[in-house]
């Protein structure tokens, strides 16, 4: 499969712990809801999934804030739901109210259903994304994605979100050996399918563990970060290009277990905003020369709705939270990929994302002693 030369490369660069002439960034649910042009188009399509499985519509969304914005990188629209949907639970999307499962799994004989799904039914992905490498033309990679087995598994057995993981917890307490099955089956299925990305074209892929910082301390290892490396152990090195392709791990609220998490075989280990970059950085970062994690992340999202002014301080805060750029071409070193600390609000205002981008292009310039 050939595809357009990629013109900027500094994000996979930093997802190889290689010196960059600036922090590159981009923006979890960076093609979406705060944007005009992005509801315009889901009313066109007339639904989320309608929009989610149609090729041109995915397209299209995934390159609308790239148009706005310089980012460094483009992250595949779609939903991580297409899994257990894929997986026959029928999902479905209720106004006001989010996703929602037609049936559930949450008892023996539905669990004992449960089987890794064939692929074609998510062609559309896959389709989506090569679509989407032919239409950035080069100009930034691609990051395909899936959430976490424990994740999938929340909304499995909750039949949608969950203020409490009232019956997920139940499950797992009373019946591990079936959340267990249920893990190892996601775990199974969420590696098939980011290889079939991967080969499709994703140059980087990401799991969203959104739910895992929900675990008890003493069940984290167990029926997270087990499944985790479950994936991870089983992922494609090399995409279609014979080029490699980093690995990203977010478990929201998983600074706790960042020591466990620096064990996990992938490049980047992603963090929200209750955790601290300089702490993180001597944890997993690892020295100039020696192995370690790539840190992604790690602004708070409401940061967007203060004024040019505060962006720009909170932007610098980040920075120097993290410390000193890695600029020894020679050899990998510590390295950081901007980011939110989980996805942007809907409500955030388009203009404001304008400043947050130059502002961390600009001020992390400034840190290596680079003009613009």
């Amino acid at each position: 499969m050939s595809f357009p030369i990629l013109q900027n490369d500094t994000f996979l660069r930093a997802c190889r712990r290689q010196a960059t002439e600036y922090t590159p960034m981009w923006m979890m649910r960076q093609a979406g809801r705060y944007l005009p042009e992005y509801k315009a188009t889901r009313a066109q399509a007339g639904s989320f999934m309608g929009l989610a499985t149609n090729v041109d519509f995915a397209t299209e969304v995934t390159l609308q804030p790239l148009a706005r914005y310089p980012l460094d990188a483009a992250i595949l629209f779609s939903d991580i739901l297409t899994v257990p949907d894929a997986m026959g639970l029928g999902l479905h999307f209720v106004e006001g109210e989010g996703p929602r499962f037609e049936r559930t799994a949450d008892d023996e004989a539905s669990i004992g259903q449960l089987h890794v799904p064939d692929m074609d039914k998510l062609r559309y992905v896959f389709d989506a994304v090569t679509s989407i490498r032919h239409a950035l033309q080069g100009r930034v990679p691609l990051i395909g994605f899936s959430g976490s087995p424990w994740t999938l598994a929340c909304y499995m057995v909750e039949g949608g979100g969950s203020s409490d993981y009232r019956k997920v917890k139940s499950l797992m307490y009373a019946r591990p050996d079936l959340m267990h099955q249920m893990l190892a089956i996601n775990a199974d299925t969420v590696a098939v399918y980011l290889n079939a990305q991967i080969d499709a074209g994703a140059q980087a892929v990401m799991v969203f563990d959104s739910w895992g910082g929900v675990l008890a301390d003493s069940h984290f290892r167990a029926f997270s970060l087990q499944y985790t490396a479950r994936v991870l152990a089983q992922l494609k090195r090399t995409g279609p290009d014979g080029q490699d392709v980093p690995r990203i791990v977010f478990t929201k609220g998983g600074a706790l277990w960042l020591q466990d998490m620096g064990q996990l075989d992938c490049e980047v280990l992603g963090l929200d905003w209750t955790a601290n970059l300089q702490a993180a950085r001597s944890l997993v970062g690892g020295a100039p020369g020696t192995p370690g994690k790539a840190l992604q992340g790690n602004l708070d999202p409401n940061v967007l709705f203060a004024s040019e002014a505060v962006i720009e301080q909170e932007v610098q805060r980040v920075l120097d939270d993290f410390g000193q750029p890695h600029t020894d071409a020679s050899c990998v070193g510590p390295t950081h990929i901007f980011n939110l600390g989980h996805g942007i609000s809907q409500f955030t205002p388009p203009e404001h994302v304008a400043g947050f981008v130059d502002a961390v292009h600009r001020l992390s310039r400034q840190m290596r002693g680079k003009s613009m």
